[in-house]
């Protein structure tokens, strides 16, 4: 009789994405998504002064916790930010506020903050926020239009109405970061942290 192997973590989140990066590593990992308001600790963090780094710290720390407060074990919360001249940016709600935003961002610069929380037995035990700096070309409104409408099911989920893994790779001209922190989870840095303290061999 095979008995089933417990996992090396529980994800709080539903982000199939999140999960499929993790048991692509080779970890057994359970999903188990956390009930939190992000809009509004986003809202209220931005209204008081708070940076990107951190506004994506907490959002990642209000989910492990959530979750790590009814489940023991080692619990994930990951979140990701998209901050630009200062400015946190939201996902957009329709095609239309993905085509403002991403013609705002065309020929500049922004930054995606993807930061993972551990915490274990309900405390926080590990915490690393990755950052990537993203080259965006300056894209033509019609091209947009049409980008979004053969993207737009698979792009309205993320923060920055792109996903560069597919067509949105022809949106940028250079991305200084690793793969793992674009796609919304410092990967590397969270099994680093999981073979130093041997819950992963390595």
């Amino acid at each position: 009789m095979h008995r089933p192997v417990p996992p090396h973590l529980i994800l709080a989140s539903s982000s199939m994405t999140r999960l499929q990066m993790l048991r692509s590593a080779g970890l057994t990992v359970e999903a188990m998504p956390a009930r939190v308001d992000e809009d509004a600790v986003k809202r209220a963090m931005v209204s008081e002064g708070a940076n990107p780094r951190d506004v994506a710290d907490a959002l990642a720390d209000g989910k492990a916790r959530k979750v790590a407060g009814k489940q023991g074990g080692l619990v994930l919360g990951c979140d990701q930010v998209l901050a630009f001249e200062g400015e946190v940016l939201s996902k957009p709600e329709n095609v239309e506020d993905a085509k403002v935003q991403l013609l705002r961002l065309g020929g500049q610069r922004h930054m995606l903050f993807s930061s993972a929380v551990i915490y274990e037995d309900a405390k926080p035990v590990w915490r690393h926020v990755g950052v990537a700096r993203m080259h965006m070309r300056a894209p033509s409104p019609g091209y947009l239009e049409d980008y979004l409408d053969r993207n737009w099911d698979s792009v309205r989920h993320s923060v920055g109405g792109y996903k560069v893994e597919e067509e949105g790779a022809r949106l940028f001209t250079r991305i200084e970061g690793d793969q793992f922190t674009v796609l919304g989870m410092p990967l590397l840095e969270i099994l680093s942290y999981l073979v130093l303290r041997g819950t992963l061999s390595a």
